[in-house]
């Protein structure tokens, strides 16, 4: 195989690995706003320091692999995966999130009727 194909191969992968861990990093934001509840101006706040970082870490991919050429392929791919990983594996989370969380006011609200009663 040509060593061209086989960067651009990688190149295609790391993308696709890049686009997995950032949703993967939002996932984990998205948990810790169900368990610590807070206002809209800091989870505006969050996104906001989350999609920098996730600017900076795709460009930063480019730089280092590419030597700063902009690869649009590459750009698309981490798009693309983070689309296709929002779809599959997130609304899994988000739905195990609002059981797990249904299940703490559950038993937060139990626990506040006892003592009234």
């Amino acid at each position: 195989m040509s060593p061209n194909i086989q960067f651009e191969a990688r190149l295609l992968v790391m993308g696709v690995a890049t686009g997995a861990i950032l949703m993967a990093l939002y996932d984990l934001l998205r948990a810790f706003r169900a368990l610590v509840r807070h206002g809209w101006l800091w989870v505006g706040m969050e996104d906001l320091a989350y999609w920098v970082f996730a600017g900076f870490t795709v460009f930063y991919l480019l730089y280092r692999e590419n030597d700063g050429a902009l690869r649009l392929y590459v750009i698309g791919t981490v798009l693309v995966t983070m689309i296709a990983y929002d779809r599959l594996a997130g609304s899994f989370l988000r739905k195990v999130l609002k059981k797990v969380k249904g299940c703490f006011k559950i038993g937060v609200s139990g626990r506040s009727q006892k003592k009234k009663g």
